[in-house]
């Protein structure tokens, strides 16, 4: 018996935002094979700090997890977009102390998950689908520091990446600019399945697809 266990935010939990349509759970468990069990435990709204309690309520028959968390973090501190800088040094080091902040957070719940033992992915955070083009652009390059420290730290503990830019890569993917529609769902549960079910040990890899 398999058991995959989602964790985070309104990547997996995203029912809200579907309509009639199936949110990312039900798509998981259309896919996955007979005698395989997948597990909501992600909330719309949670941060990386929210992860633990999530842990709390984890099945005692968890095999695998995977944790899309981030997103509410970066939400957080998007006011920093409109902030006034006097030069590109001043804006880099007002980035950077996101990131340091940041980095603390994804470090301290990473080792919560970490402990569990268990078969582990994270994923990366999507690119925005701003209607302004020049907003989506300003965001999409200020999350690569957010997205720096969680690639790091997932090869750093030789976890696998599911890469959620590559993933969800057309506006049709997105049910509005930050959560995932019918389509991105169905595209995120493919790669959650592709992780789970891959043959062999625990590895490292990027998953993109």
């Amino acid at each position: 018996m398999q058991h995959i266990v989602l964790l985070g935010d309104s990547i997996f939990d995203n029912a809200a935002y579907v309509g009639n349509g199936p949110d990312v759970i039900h798509q998981l468990r259309a896919i996955l094979p007979p005698g395989w069990q997948a597990s909501l435990n992600a909330v719309d709204g949670a941060v990386t700090a929210s992860v633990a309690a999530q842990l709390a309520r984890l099945p005692a028959d968890a095999s695998h997890l995977v944790v899309s968390a981030g997103g509410n973090d970066a939400l957080r501190e998007a006011g920093v977009l409109d902030e006034e800088a006097h030069s590109v040094a001043e804006a880099l080091e007002k980035l950077a102390s996101i990131r340091r902040r940041f980095e603390q957070d994804y470090r301290a719940m990473l080792e919560h998950v970490l402990r569990r033992g268990l078969n582990t992915a994270v994923c990366t955070i999507y690119d925005a689908r701003f209607p302004d083009p020049d907003r989506r652009r300003i965001a999409a390059t200020a999350l690569t520091v957010i997205n720096d420290v969680i690639t790091r730290e997932a090869f750093s503990h030789a976890l696998s990446l599911i890469d959620l830019r590559l993933i969800c890569d057309s506006d049709d993917d997105f049910a509005n600019p930050i959560e995932p529609s019918v389509r991105g769902g169905q595209k995120i549960a493919r790669a959650v399945a592709r992780f789970a079910m891959r043959n062999g040990t625990p590895r490292s890899e990027v998953i993109a697809r």
